[in-house]
């Protein structure tokens, strides 16, 4: 199985908190995981965490998809997420679909946070489809989110997954 491709200064293992997640599915359409991660427009159906997705320079921003370096927005954990997306390759002829963003939160050294979250989305045999989502954070809002136990982190992004394999389930049928 594949894995996620780390920048500089995101290493797991190196950073503020990480936290990794991963769903593996046989009732769920490849093509309607990747359509529904892809659309922030979408997020909100599926994952109550996500709200308020805006993507830049898009006129039309219902169902539009992410693209490469593109830049957008959105609320989760209360924070207003700006983000970039750093790496994007549909899945196909036996590649995994790979999306990942960097995405900050502005202000002061008590306030700021970075973060690299990553995703791969692949087809395995017998029918399944594996979603794996990693995410590395620096900064004090981090490191507070780290220490809380449980993590918040670890459970919002297993209802994040557990919706997007629920919600591409539906569309296929």
């Amino acid at each position: 199985m594949h894995s996620i491709i780390w920048p500089a200064g995101y290493l797991p293992g190196t950073t503020d908190n990480f936290v990794s997640n991963e769903v593996i599915s046989a009732n769920a359409n490849l093509d309607e995981v990747w359509r529904h991660l892809s659309t922030p427009s979408l997020w909100p159906s599926y994952y109550h965490n996500a709200s308020q997705p805006f993507i830049y320079d898009a006129p039309e921003q219902a169902g539009v998809a992410l693209t490469a370096g593109a830049r957008f927005r959105f609320v989760t954990f209360g924070f207003d997420v700006e983000g970039e997306v750093t790496e994007l390759t549909p899945p196909g002829d036996g590649q995994p679909g790979r999306i990942a963003w960097h995405g900050w939160v502005e202000g002061d050294e008590e306030q700021r946070l970075d973060v690299h979250h990553a995703w791969i989305v692949e087809a395995l045999p017998h029918g399944r489809v594996r979603v794996l989502t990693q995410e590395t954070q620096n900064g004090v809002p981090a490191q507070q989110l780290a220490a809380e136990q449980p993590n918040p982190m670890l459970n919002a992004h297993q209802a994040w997954l557990d919706g997007l394999v629920a919600a591409a389930g539906r569309e296929a049928l």
